[in-house]
C-alpha cells in the first residue's frame, strides 16, 4: 500500500512552522557577524562583548539562507511576540490535522538540548526519534506502529567539527539528563560515559560519532560529552537538515537527510546479529522500505544520489546493502529502477 499523504493544510503548516523557528533562531543575533574559513567552508559566529572580553557564539554554516535571515535579525526580533503566537497556532493546526506529536519525555529532553545549543553546535538526532520527524518533512502519514519507540534516543556529531567550532553548549547534556532523572552508564572497560539510562523508565540516551576504523569512545568538546564511534555513521549525518519536533509550539532540531537515513538503515540492519537485535533489524528494514517507497515517488533524484554515494564506497558497503535488500525484493526493485 503506497504511503498516505498528510492533508495539504498540514504540509503547509509544517513548512511555515519550520520557517518561523529558523527565523526565531536568527533573531537572537547580539553583535556583529564573524566569518571563519575551514576546509573550503565558511562558518558564521555572533561576536559580541561579554563583560570586559569578547565572545564568539557559533551560528551555523554560512549558507545564503542563514545569511539572509541574519540580515533581517532586527526585524525578526521586533516581530518576536507575533511570531510566537503564530507558532502556537500552527502547532495546533498540525495536531488537528493528524501529525503525531512527540511524547512529553522526549519533547522535554529535545527542548532542553535545543536551549543548551546541542543542535546549533552540530548535534544531530538519529534513530527512531529522528524517523518520526519525517512525517512532517515528507508530508506523509505514519501509523502508531511505525513510530513505536525502541526506548533509545540517539544523538550524533562529527568529532572534527566539534573540536573545530571553538564554542560549547551553554549547559552540559549530562547535567540536563541528570535533571531529567537519567543516570550515567559508565563503559564496561574504560568507564567513559556516552550513554544515560532513565531512572524510572526504559529510555536510553546515547551519543555517537563516526568511526573511520576502530569503534572507540571519542570526545565531542562542543557538546561537552563523550561519544561511541561507529563505522558508516559519517554517511548518515553528512549535510543534516532542520526539522520540527511537535512538542508544545515545536522544537527546532537537526536530523539526517531522509534519503541517507533510508540507505543507512539497510546497512545497520545487516550489522545487527542475533538475539534481540533481530527485532531491531526488522524495524530498520521496515523504516528503510517505507522511506525508499516514499522518496522514489516524491524525491527520486535525492534518493538516487544517496544510493549511488553508498554504492561507491566500496565492496563492504555494497555487500551489506545487498544482504538487506535480499530480504526486501520490492525495495530492491525500486532502487534498481532509479535512473
Amino acid at each position: 500500500m503506497p504511503p498516505l499523504s498528510l492533508p495539504r493544510a498540514a504540509q503547509v503548516a509544517y513548512q511555515d512552522l519550520l520557517r518561523l523557528h529558523l527565523d526565531d533562531a536568527a533573531s537572537g543575533l547580539i553583535g556583529s557577524i564573524e566569518e571563519r574559513h575551514r576546509n573550503g567552508r565558511v562558518y558564521l559566529y555572533d561576536r559580541f562583548r561579554l563583560g570586559t572580553g569578547m565572545k564568539s557564539r557559533y551560528l551555523g554554516e554560512g549558507t545564503p539562507d542563514l545569511r539572509a535571515r541574519l540580515a533581517r535579525a532586527a526585524d525578526l526580533r521586533a516581530a518576536g511576540a507575533q511570531r510566537r503566537e503564530t507558532m502556537a497556532r500552527l502547532a495546533r493546526v498540525l495536531r488537528a490535522e493528524g501529525l503525531i506529536a512527540t511524547d512529553r519525555d522526549t519533547g522535554s529532553l529535545l527542548a532542553a538540548f535545543a536551549r543548551a545549543g546541542v543542535f546549533r553546535l552540530g548535534g544531530t538526532l538519529v534513530g527512531t526519534a529522528a524517523y518520526a520527524l519525517y512525517q512532517g518533512e515528507l508530508g506523509v502519514r505514519f501509523g502508531s506502529e511505525d513510530l513505536a519507540q525502541t526506548g533509545d534516543i540517539d544523538f550524533a556529531s562529527f568529532e572534527r567539527l566539534s573540536v573545530a567550532l571553538g564554542d560549547r553548549v551553554e549547559q552540559a547534556p549530562g547535567d540536563i539528563l541528570q535533571s531529567l532523572k537519567f543516570d550515567p552508564v559508565p563503559g564496561v572497560q574504560d568507564r567513559q560515559i556516552w550513554k544515560w539510562r532513565q531512572s524510572n523508565g526504559l529510555a536510553m540516551v546515547e551519543f555517537l560519532t563516526p568511526a573511520f576504523g576502530d569503534e572507540t569512545v571519542k570526545p565531542l568538546p562542543a557538546l561537552g560529552v563523550s561519544a561511541q564511534a561507529l563505522n558508516y555513521l559519517n554517511y548518515l549525518i553528512a549535510d543534516p537538515i532542520p526539522a520540527i519536533a511537535l512538542y508544545r509550539s515545536g522544537v527546532l532540531v537537526q536530523i539526517p537527510r531522509p534519503e541517507r537515513f533510508a540507505i543507512h538503515k539497510l546497512i545497520v540492519a545487516d550489522r545487527r546479529q542475533g538475539g534481540p537485535d533481530q527485532a531491531k533489524a526488522r524495524k530498520d528494514r521496515g523504516q528503510a522500505a517505507f522511506l525508499i517507497e516514499t522518496l522514489a515517488q516524491d524525491r527520486p533524484e535525492d534518493l538516487h544520489q544517496a544510493w549511488q554515494d553508498a554504492q561507491s564506497r566500496g565492496p563492504r558497503w555494497r555487500d551489506r546493502l545487498a544482504s538487506s535488500l535480499a530480504r526486501l525484493p520490492d525495495t530492491a526493485r525500486i532502487l534498481q529502477g532509479l535512473a
